[in-house]
């Protein structure tokens, strides 16, 4: 057993002894009690929990509020921040470059579901090797919290305006399954006994794991009674001219029992319904029973939550392109560079 301050990591055959600080990574910056930084350290304690290697995972991420995270986790890991939704492509160059990485993908509703949806869809439709976890807090929360692609039917915006959200949402699983992943999740950012379960079976499958967790925005949740409007803050004696305030606001957690409805009420007042799948009432490798309960969901006015669909034998893109088992990163250029002889062959058939 590794003490409290080591964890034990499996790597090519060797142990390796590493300090937890090496799961760990920079102080948040993010709002005090978003649910950002709860999935963060559900992702470092599923990584401490299976031993994952840091010096052999990647992390990428696209714009937004959800783009700081990789920032937060696995600090001896490789990083790249992507332009606005076009991590999906960066990491499929990544994986295609050197398939041995483990890639954990940070993504946000907006830069999944507005920008970013040609891309996601591709990725699925691909099953590229990848944890694809999307921060959802319906809203734009890096640029005063516009609506995005998933937020909620009849949502106000924080703006005196009164503006409402009159346009459906997408439901991000139903797209992932769609389109092809092999594995689709949704939790709660405040769920940590269902999050950490979901994460460390992510991080064992091969082929795109899509996992849609739930993260209300404490700053721009922005219905009746937000924490941001007029009235709460008059009554709160907060001053709207001071820009950079957010207040300090608890994390939601919850536990929610499998069958049964979860009621949560959020910073600003308003209330989702959480709802934890049964084994027994869902088969995951189920397609089409996956996308009648998503549909049932979502006219119930319930996100549905825990593991949605799993596909164990299709085929991840690395192996479908054939990949060397040496990564291309690591090959000399004699090996990647075909020879005149060769060249010359090939134009001879053009």
């Amino acid at each position: 057993m590794a003490s409290e301050a080591t964890i034990l990591v499996q790597s090519n055959g060797h142990t390796l002894t590493l300090p937890t600080l090496a799961f760990q990574g920079l102080p948040s910056t993010l709002c005090k009690g978003c649910g950002h930084n709860s999935i963060t350290s559900h992702l470092i304690e599923a990584c401490k929990s299976i031993g994952v290697n840091p010096y052999l995972t990647v992390k990428l991420s696209g714009i937004g509020c959800s783009s700081k995270t990789p920032a937060y986790f696995l600090q001896a890991s490789h990083g790249f921040n992507a332009l606005h939704g076009r991590m999906p492509s960066v990491a499929t160059g990544a994986l295609m470059a050197n398939a041995q990485l483990l890639c954990i993908g940070i993504s946000g509703d907006g830069d999944t579901a507005n920008i970013g949806m040609g891309q996601f869809k591709h990725i699925c439709r691909r099953n590229v090797p990848i944890v694809y976890i999307i921060e959802d807090n319906g809203c734009y929360g890096l640029t005063k919290g516009q609506f995005s692609a998933t937020a909620d039917l009849h949502a106000h915006l924080r703006r005196p305006s009164g503006e409402q959200n009159e346009t459906p949402p997408f439901d991000l699983c139903a797209e992932a399954i769609v389109g092809g992943a092999s594995f689709v999740a949704r939790s709660f950012a405040g769920d940590k006994k269902q999050m950490v379960p979901l994460l460390k079976a992510a991080l064992k499958h091969k082929g795109t794991c899509i996992l849609d967790i739930i993260s209300p925005c404490v700053t721009f949740n922005d219905f009746e009674g937000s924490t941001k409007g007029w009235d709460w803050a008059k009554e709160h004696e907060e001053p709207l001219h001071e820009l950079g305030f957010v207040p300090r606001l608890p994390e939601i957690e919850v536990e929610q029992k499998p069958g049964q409805p979860t009621r949560v009420q959020l910073h600003d007042g308003s209330w989702i319904t959480l709802k934890a799948l049964r084994h027994e009432e869902h088969d995951v490798t189920d397609r089409a029973s996956a996308l009648r309960l998503l549909d049932e969901s979502q006219r119930k006015g319930e996100f549905l939550t825990g593991l949605l669909y799993v596909d164990a034998k299709r085929k991840d893109f690395v192996t479908l392109e054939n990949m060397t088992d040496t990564p291309l990163s690591r090959l000399p250029d004699e090996a990647l560079r075909p020879s005149e002889a060769v060249l010359k062959k090939i134009m001879e058939t053009i």
